[in-house]
């Protein structure tokens, strides 16, 4: 799928700039929003009668509607440019925190929730576009990674900062004060973003790109390694992390959240770094698969060994988030391997598998933890023991093992773009 060009003039680079970072930081309001339930998850508990696994499917519609965007995002992002896509997208997300603010019913907040991801969507993929479109390919991983980094921040600010906040007053205020963000996003989406080329065709071409796409095997490949390597982070930083915590470690919630938030803080601090060593040794591989075998040993400590002292556990958690970033290989690889105009495609498709694996473990992990629950609640919200946490927990380590199996056979790009035309 050919671009069609539709300007002819350079825009000024602080502009160009202002509008990557536009889209990033949309990716920094989506981790905050996608990470808000791990810190809500008793006043969610008691102000919905629900139990884990209710609530994990209530955190997970944030996944639905994320991951289930992510193939179209890419196909409207190749089709159609940026600039009006994130514009839209960041007024739908605000429209999405308003919804979850103001529902009286769980199908009302379950709906809120599944707009604030579906609008999301366009965060991540759309930054990666825009570096694309307007900056050079040995800078694409760099940007990637710091847009990633971005996000990370956002998750750290969504677990003990959010919490405090939400002490301070309720969580329908702090949701209420989150959708003002949205709309200021998409005003500076507006005046900021610039699209230099968008796709043509119709319904059927676009189509046919995405069907170039899937029939890669090496599409196959990058994703399931991309889904492995998040699945701690949006399994277990996304929601039970803290809970977790709190129960085998008797800390306080403030205390388990920022020891969580640690998996993102690693996750940022590593994504830019990855990136830039990826794109300075020319090398996207050999830091993807030694990132995913540390970060499966580390997750396999951290969840399997108990007793161990708060120092331990907040640099387990730490490392878990760093050699995890070395996931951002995985969207240069996919850009890489097919054409410019199908680059929004490939992307996409690899993202919606990554963020899949919030959508497919959070309730997941609810239900190995309903069927361990002894019957116990206190306060009206079902209490869970350390073992039971631990056993649920333990499928986000086989699934990093998943991943760096499907890493092995993936063919090295050496930070090349096939041309044009190549498939």
């Amino acid at each position: 799928m050919r671009g069609a060009q539709i300007s002819s003039e350079q825009p000024p680079r602080a502009l160009l700039y202002a509008g990557w970072f536009t889209a990033a930081f949309f990716f920094l309001y989506a981790w905050v929003l996608r990470v808000a339930p791990s810190v809500m998850v008793e006043e969610l508990m008691r102000d919905f009668a629900v139990g884990a696994a209710v609530l994990g499917n209530l955190s997970a519609a944030y996944f639905y509607g994320y991951a289930g965007m992510q193939i179209p995002v890419g196909l409207l992002l190749d089709r159609f440019g940026a600039h009006r896509l994130i514009t839209a997208a960041g007024v739908l997300c605000g429209c999405g925190c308003l919804l979850f603010a103001t529902g009286d019913s769980l199908a009302t907040v379950t709906l809120g929730r599944f707009l604030i991801g579906a609008s999301a969507a366009f965060s991540l993929v759309g930054s990666m576009a825009i570096a694309g479109q307007w900056f050079r390919p040995d800078q694409f991983a760099s940007l990637s990674g710091l847009a990633m980094a971005m996000g990370m921040a956002g998750g750290v600010f969504g677990q003990a900062p959010l919490r405090i906040a939400i002490e301070a007053s309720d969580w329908r205020s702090v949701m209420l004060l989150l959708a003002g963000v949205g709309f200021v996003i998409g005003l500076s989406a507006w005046v900021c973003v610039r699209d230099r080329s968008r796709g043509s065709g119709g319904v059927a071409h676009v189509l046919a790109g995405l069907a170039t796409v899937i029939r890669h095997r090496q599409t196959w490949l990058i994703a399931i390694a991309g889904l492995g390597s998040t699945a701690p982070l949006l399994g277990f930083a996304g929601l039970w992390g803290v809970p977790f915590l709190k129960t085998a470690y008797a800390l306080e919630p403030t205390t388990a959240a920022a020891i969580t938030s640690l998996m993102i803080a690693g996750w940022g601090v590593g994504a830019p770094l990855f990136g830039w060593l990826s794109d300075r040794i020319g090398r996207r591989c050999a830091p993807l698969l030694a990132g995913m075998a540390l970060e499966t040993a580390a997750l396999a400590m951290l969840i399997a060994v108990p007793g161990l002292p708060l120092a331990i556990l907040a640099a387990l958690s730490f490392l878990v988030g760093l050699f995890g970033s070395a996931q951002i290989s995985c969207f240069a690889l996919v850009r890489e391997i097919h054409p410019p105009g199908l680059s929004g495609t490939g992307i996409g498709f690899v993202n919606a598998m990554v963020t899949g694996a919030g959508a497919l473990f959070q309730p997941l992990i609810g239900l190995f933890l309903d069927l361990a629950w002894t019957g116990e609640t206190i306060a009206g919200a079902r209490n869970y023991d350390a073992g039971a946490y631990r056993w649920a927990l333990f499928v986000l380590v086989g699934v990093c093992l998943a991943g760096l199996l499907a890493a092995l056979p993936i063919r090295e790009t050496r930070c090349r773009p096939v041309d044009g035309e190549q498939a």
